[in-house]
Parts: structure tokens; C-alpha cells; sequence
């Protein structure tokens, strides 16, 4: 990352760049940044966008070869190319690019056997965009509110967090919103969150098998129903509830690891390693392991229409509670 960024201070630019990862907020900021730095504020007259798997690689040979136009640079961005995940003969061109041509490569999955990832590793710049840890998110958080003259308690940020979910985008939308709801006062609190903010669907599915531990079916299967006002199916529910006891037996597994490791292990931000481990403290493993086989139960009966989806969710949420 701070190759990239010294790059775009300095103007000195490699001829080939990959960021690639799940962050999809940061992979925009710095392609944007990539753009402006590189011409420098002019129009499009030297600038190619490609995107998708049908991306024509005889046209970027020929836009590349092509020289720019009143600028020291032709930059071409390539997005979601599917280049990184299979054979592709780009990877034999680029030693051939003229210094004038500069390739941006925006991928959300890469394969570091792939002989172009290899090449640029070795002749650009890769960058992998992860989902900041809750340290940077909070600092992130702390400056969309400083920028907006508002304030927030920690307890606070860490319930939007957890409601928002960590992609940056998601955040900066509910913030947005949550500036506009808060005009006219400084604080913004946990009601104004529960008021206006997008609860992800992750999010009430953690509620739900939380209340259904907790004995609480009424409540669980309040939020069920409202899942199904929503147009949510029965069975992405099912595959959602099937997920989280999956990720509640990983986090009993590894939960003596610091949490950044829990994190990496199980592939979840690392804000909400902690409700996952109290999650997981409501059940056994064996209750999980039968929990899942359960889910397997319930999807098995469903697709050999031996069982009414709806009633299936229903029927395992009463299961959880019971145990």
C-alpha cells in the first residue's frame, strides 16, 4: 500500500498495478487516485475502461501501443477481467508495453499461481484491499464525523459496526444517512441507528439464533416474520443460519487465539470476533453439530418436497430453543 501511495505523491508511476480484495470501497478510492495522478486532471482522450470476462485483449494491445495524446501517459483500467483466475495471453504481452501505457487491474479474487499475477508481483505494484480491523475502522468512523461535525460514543460506534457491517461503503451510506437524520445536534445515538440505519441481513440472523438460545421464541420468530415481510426466502435464511452455527463451531475451535487470528482463521472482520465468541458461549459443539445436521435435515426435506419451507425454519428455530 505505501508503494501505491508514494506513487500517486510522486508521480512516479510503475507501468502495471493490481489491487485486488474484498474492500471495494478502497479498491474505487485508489483507481480514482491512480486516474487523477496520472492524467492529471485531463480528460478521457487518453484513458480505456474495460470490465467483465469479455474484456477484448486484442483491444488493449492495440489502445496500449497507441500513443497519448498531449500527455506522458495512456492509462487503461481493466476491472472484474477473470484474467487472475485462468489462462490468459496477456500475461506474454506486457513485457512487450511501451512506457507510455499504464494498466490498472481491479479484481475482487486473484490466483497467486496465475502466470499474470506472477508478472506483476515481480514488474508492478500489487495491493490487496482487506477490510480494516475495528481499531481503523472506528479512526475511519472518527473522521466521516469530524468532517460532518458530529459526535459518537464508543459503545455507540461499536453497535453501528455491528449493525452496518464492516464494508466501507455500507458505512459511509449509513453515516450519510445518519448525518442528515441527526440535523440540528451534535450526538448521534444508538436510537437514531435503530431508526434509520439498514440492518444487514446478517445482522438480524445473528439476533434471531441469539434469542432462539436464549430460550426466547417469541422474539426469534418476531424476527423471522419480519425477515419474510422483507421478501427474504425461508431457504436464504436457512443457508444464513446454516453459516452462522457453522462459524459459532470454528470460533469454539480457535477460541483461545488472540482475536486477529480468530479473525484471519475464520475469515470474518475482526470487530466481531467477540459477539461471535459470546455467541458461541450459549451453546455446546455437539449442540452445533446437531444444529447443522439439522439445517441439512430441513434443506434435504425441502427440495424432496417432504416440507414447507417457511414451516422447516420455523420447526429448526423451535429446536434451537429447546436445547
Amino acid at each position: 500500500m505505501q508503494r501505491l501511495k508514494e506513487d500517486i505523491k510522486n508521480k512516479t508511476f510503475h507501468k502495471l498495478y493490481l489491487l485486488y480484495g474484498e474492500e471495494d470501497y478502497l479498491k474505487k478510492l485508489y483507481r480514482d487516485s491512480m486516474k487523477k495522478a496520472v492524467l492529471e486532471g485531463s480528460d478521457d482522450m487518453n484513458y480505456s475502461y474495460f470490465e467483465g470476462k469479455d474484456t477484448d485483449i486484442l483491444k488493449i494491445k492495440e489502445i496500449a501501443e497507441t500513443l497519448p495524446f498531449f500527455s506522458d501517459y495512456r492509462l487503461i483500467t481493466i476491472e472484474d477481467s477473470g484474467f487472475f483466475k485462468s489462462a490468459s495471453t496477456l500475461a506474454d504481452y506486457l513485457p512487450e508495453m511501451p512506457e507510455t501505457a499504464i494498466i490498472i487491474f481491479v479484481e475482487k479474487e486473484i490466483d497467486k499461481r496465475n502466470k499474470l499475477y506472477k508478472y506483476i508481483n515481480k514488474n508492478g505494484i500489487v495491493v490487496e484491499m482487506k477490510q480494516m480491523g475495528t481499531a481503523d475502522t472506528k479512526r475511519f468512523i472518527g473522521l466521516k464525523l469530524k468532517e460532518n461535525g458530529k459526535q459518537m460514543r464508543e459503545n455507540t460506534a461499536d453497535y453501528f459496526l455491528q449493525q452496518t457491517g464492516g464494508s466501507l461503503s455500507n458505512i459511509i451510506n449509513e453515516m450519510d444517512k445518519l448525518v442528515s437524520y441527526t440535523y440540528g445536534r451534535d450526538e448521534i445515538t444508538i436510537e437514531d441507528i435503530d431508526a434509520i440505519c439498514c440492518i444487514q441481513l446478517t445482522g438480524r440472523i445473528f439476533q434471531m439464533i441469539d434469542y432462539a438460545a436464549m430460550g426466547k421464541l417469541k422474539e426469534a420468530l418476531g424476527l423471522y416474520n419480519d425477515l419474510l415481510e422483507l421478501r427474504e426466502s425461508p431457504m436464504s435464511i436457512l443457508y444464513l443460519v446454516t453459516r452462522q452455527f457453522n462459524i459459532l463451531l470454528q470460533t469454539k475451535a480457535v477460541s483461545g487465539l488472540p482475536k486477529n487470528e480468530i479473525a484471519s482463521k475464520i475469515q470474518i472482520p475482526p470487530f466481531t470476533v467477540g459477539k461471535y465468541i459470546t455467541q458461541a458461549g450459549r451453546f455446546k459443539s455437539t449442540q452445533l453439530k446437531e444444529l447443522l445436521d439439522e439445517c441439512a435435515e430441513t434443506e434435504y426435506k425441502y427440495k424432496r418436497g417432504l416440507l414447507d419451507a417457511q414451516i422447516g425454519v420455523e420447526i429448526l428455530l423451535l429446536k434451537m430453543a429447546q436445547k
